[in-house]
This record gives C-alpha cells, sequence and structure tokens, in this order.
C-alpha cells in the first residue's frame, strides 16, 4: 500500500497530522510505503518573518491577536495530547521551500525511514524549539542531526537541487484538487484531508486495504 503525505513544515496541523499519522501506522498491521510530498503555503515567505508572528497572522487572517492567541492556547493543549510541544511565543517560520527539498533529500539517501526523521526533526526544531527552519544555518543542523550526510545538505543548500520535486509535487496536488493540508493520499485512490484521528487513519487503511485499492486518481 502506497501513502502519501502533502503537508508544509510550517503548519502546526501538519505537524499534528504527522504524529497522529505515525500512530496509526503502528496500530495497522500493513505494509505502507509512506511518502511526503511537498506544499508550501506561503511560497513567497521570506527566510524568516520579522517581528510578532501571532500579530503578524492575526492581521493576516483578520482576527484579532489576543483572540490568535487564545487559538494558539488550544492549538498547544490539543497537541500536547499526542506528545507534541508547541512554543507559538518563539516559533520562527519563514519559506519552506528549502526544507521540501532535504526530504526529497532524505528520501533518495533513505527512504521512509530518513524523511519521516527528518519530517519530525523539521517539526520539533521549528515549533518546540524556535528554530528558524528557512534559513540554511538552522536547516544545516536539524538535518545533519536527523542523519543526512553534511556533504549532501551542503551540495543541496548551495543550488536549486530538488526545486523541480517540490514542484512537481505541488502540481500533483493541484491535479488532485488538494488546497489544505495535512492531505493524505492511499494508493492515489482514496483522500483524506485535515489532522484526523488515530483511529480515523486506521480505519481508513483498514478499508483500503479491504478493498486493494487499484493505482487511479486521488478523491
Amino acid at each position: 500500500m502506497q501513502l502519501e503525505i502533502w503537508s508544509d513544515v510550517a503548519c502546526p496541523w501538519c505537524a499534528l497530522g504527522t504524529r497522529r499519522i505515525a500512530e496509526a501506522l503502528e496500530r495497522f498491521p500493513g505494509e505502507v510505503d509512506v511518502r511526503y510530498r511537498s506544499f508550501e503555503l506561503d511560497p513567497e515567505a521570506p527566510a524568516r518573518h520579522p517581528g510578532d508572528r501571532t500579530e503578524r497572522i492575526a492581521r493576516k487572517i483578520g482576527r484579532d491577536a489576543d483572540q490568535l492567541r487564545a487559538m494558539e492556547a488550544q492549538m498547544t493543549a490539543l497537541a500536547a495530547e499526542d506528545g507534541l510541544e508547541f512554543h507559538f511565543d518563539r516559533t520562527q517560520d519563514g519559506n519552506t521551500h528549502d526544507a521540501h527539498r532535504l526530504l526529497h533529500l532524505a528520501w533518495d539517501l533513505g527512504g521512509s525511514s530518513l524523511q519521516a526523521t527528518l519530517k519530525s526533526a523539521l517539526v520539533t526544531a521549528l515549533f518546540r524549539d524556535g528554530e528558524p527552519i528557512g534559513e540554511h544555518e538552522a536547516l544545516r543542523r536539524v538535518a545533519v542531526g536527523a542523519g543526512l550526510p553534511e556533504a549532501d545538505v551542503e551540495r543541496v543548500l548551495g543550488s536549486n537541487e530538488y526545486a523541480d520535486a517540490v514542484r512537481d509535487d505541488e502540481r500533483l496536488a493541484r491535479g488532485f484538487g488538494i488546497s489544505g493540508v495535512p492531505f493524505f493520499v492511499i494508493d492515489r485512490t482514496y483522500g483524506i484531508s485535515g489532522a484526523q484521528p488515530a483511529d480515523v487513519l486506521v480505519r481508513a487503511l483498514e478499508e483500503a486495504a479491504q478493498a486493494g485499492t487499484p493505482s487511479g486518481n486521488a478523491r
């Protein structure tokens, strides 16, 4: 079975989805080939956004900053229930294009296992540790810490390698009608939107396995 996950590193709901699908896969008895696909929520973002993150996002979505802080507190509590530690007050989000390129590198070097390890490390670095994961210094530190060879990381960050792969993922997402993330696609046939609970994800995997889904289009 093939499971493709479209997500963005700077998306807290994607972080929650990453943790929940990991739990679901531990409970699902079948073999699943998991691959993270690229999706940039803000491809024009700078490497690091200046100023207060909460106030910036509040202006962007037309909310009061205090309202957004209350929403962030709810999100922090929800994430904690799944074992994630969020600190929005020190989160330094920015452009995620280079992070996605490194995730493609991780796939080529070590397949699903290394890619998942890097994905988790990037989420932790951004939302728990306050690392500016749009900047090369932070990306280099996180990627090497996750087990990627430093020379390969340096080569990718110093070039445009995998840029086409990121764009290809995003074109594929548009073809599937994916407009929000996280989005899970099983065997290019079944689509699951949002950070669903692990129970829901397990049932979806079980139903797909029982149906013997053929390759086709996500729906």
